[in-house]
């Protein structure tokens, strides 16, 4: 069974650290080799690979480095010419072997066209694609294609755990209530994330279940968030709805 940990970098992301019980791991997108060296050499660890979601520098720049000091590393990653370090390409539907456990591949363009996303054991590592009450921006992709990745990924079983890049948890729920005051999930659920956040834990994992009932992005089909956006754009489709979004969540 793996287990999960996270190595704080820069000022809010998170590399995911996922072992076995042999004291072999991988990472998720080590943006900075400096903190996944430090927790190697902190617990005795061996790394052994690489996942990554997308090509932004604060998700792949301590790759060259940690392919220097470990140059019989599997780099798994999306099939692109943007990954020149990746051993292992990979695209949708895909899925490997990870100690024993079997990794899922979900292409999820929004972000970036080629981030993709891994599931296993009931946890998704996402990314920049889903956030706690919030989403990437479309530095790339379309509005119809994000929404297609993030309802994929709302299909998923509710039980599973969210793994996402970065802690802009609070930030997001500011967002979140600007658009759906009256939500009483989200409400109880900015309580909770307010007393981590004083304590200085993470807010994440989140799970699906909880993204579907507090996140706008995962809830452009509701009534209540689609009569908030008709007060900042005309919006029909649920695609349009997100569309505003994402807007109004841009300039908020």
């Amino acid at each position: 069974m793996l287990s999960v940990s996270s190595i704080p970098a820069f000022n809010d992301n998170y590399i995911w650290l996922l072992k076995n019980d042999d004291n072999h791991c991988v990472v998720v997108d080590p943006g900075d080799a400096g903190p996944v060296l430090e927790r190697l050499n902190a617990e005795g660890l061996s790394l052994d690979g690489i996942l990554l979601t997308h090509h932004h520098h604060d998700h792949v720049g301590g790759v060259a480095q940690l392919v220097e000091r470990f140059p019989s590393l599997t780099i798994y990653g999306p099939a692109s010419a943007r990954f020149p370090e990746v051993n292992h390409p990979l695209k949708d539907k895909d899925s490997f072997s990870l100690f024993g456990s079997t990794v899922s591949v979900i292409e999820v363009p929004g972000h970036t066209l080629d981030h993709i996303a891994y599931y296993t054991d009931g946890m998704l590592f996402c990314g920049d694609t889903l956030f706690s009450g919030g989403c990437g921006r479309l530095f790339e992709g379309s509005p119809q294609q994000m929404h297609q990745s993030l309802t994929k990924l709302g299909t998923l079983p509710d039980t599973t755990q969210v793994f996402c890049a970065h802690e802009y948890t609070m930030s997001n729920l500011k967002f979140a209530q600007a658009v759906e005051p009256d939500n009483t999930a989200l409400r109880d659920y900015v309580i909770e994330a307010t007393e981590l956040r004083a304590k200085h834990q993470p807010t994440v994992p989140s799970t699906i279940g909880r993204e579907k009932r507090i996140n706008p992005f995962l809830r452009a089909n509701v009534a209540s968030i689609k009569a908030a956006v008709q007060s900042q754009a005309s919006a029909d489709s649920d695609v349009e709805t997100f569309a505003a979004l994402r807007r109004w969540k841009d300039d908020f």
